[in-house]
């Protein structure tokens, strides 16, 4: 009877792992990129509020690239929309909202126009208002946003200087003695 269960649980796995190929090839960056939940509007607002958390620098004359260039905001739609469930979907939607009536009443202009210190401003609102959909957007996006950067790869090189295959093997090094007890 254990004969019959391992030769099927084989025959599953293997068939599995033949199919594996075909189903991860449909993947591109470009089929990533189409899949949003949101209108254009909405995903080009989210992209400038992930710019607000991290934008681009030129520190000493070395360019860093900011959230939106690095398409924070799509990492943030995907994490929402496949990992998060539909409170947190309510939440962005609500807090795109929240956010450009925001900077209707407090710029007189869209969250788009507006510059560097006014978008703060806005956010930082949006954190202390009695309505707590915007402390909840507000800590949403940034969290996703800081998870989305610091797991690109502008960041991990640049920054975190990631290798792959850490540690080296160099074979003829020379080796000092080590003294034991004092004696050599």
């Amino acid at each position: 009877m254990q004969r019959r269960t391992v030769l099927q649980s084989l025959a599953v796995g293997f068939g599995g792992l033949m199919s594996l190929p075909t189903w991860a090839s449909g993947w591109t960056a470009d089929s990533l990129k189409s899949v949003s939940t949101l209108p254009p509007a909405e995903e080009a607002l989210l992209a400038e509020i992930v710019e607000t958390f991290i934008p681009a620098t030129n520190t000493s004359g070395v360019d860093s690239p900011g959230a939106k260039a690095l398409g924070v905001h799509q990492f943030a739609m995907r994490m929402i929309q496949d990992c998060y469930g539909p409170p947190a979907q309510e939440t962005l939607q609500r807090g795109l909202a929240l956010t450009e009536d925001s900077a209707q009443k407090t710029a007189g202009k869209p969250f788009a126009a507006c510059d560097a210190a006014q978008r703060m401003a806005i956010l930082t609102t949006l954190t202390t208002n009695t309505d707590r959909a915007g402390k909840a957007f507000v800590d949403l996006i940034k969290g996703l946003t800081i998870q989305g950067y610091t797991n690109s790869e502008p960041y991990l090189v640049n920054v975190k200087k990631y290798v792959m295959a850490p540690g080296y093997y160099h074979g003829c090094v020379e080796v000092p003695e080590v003294a034991v007890n004092g004696s050599r």
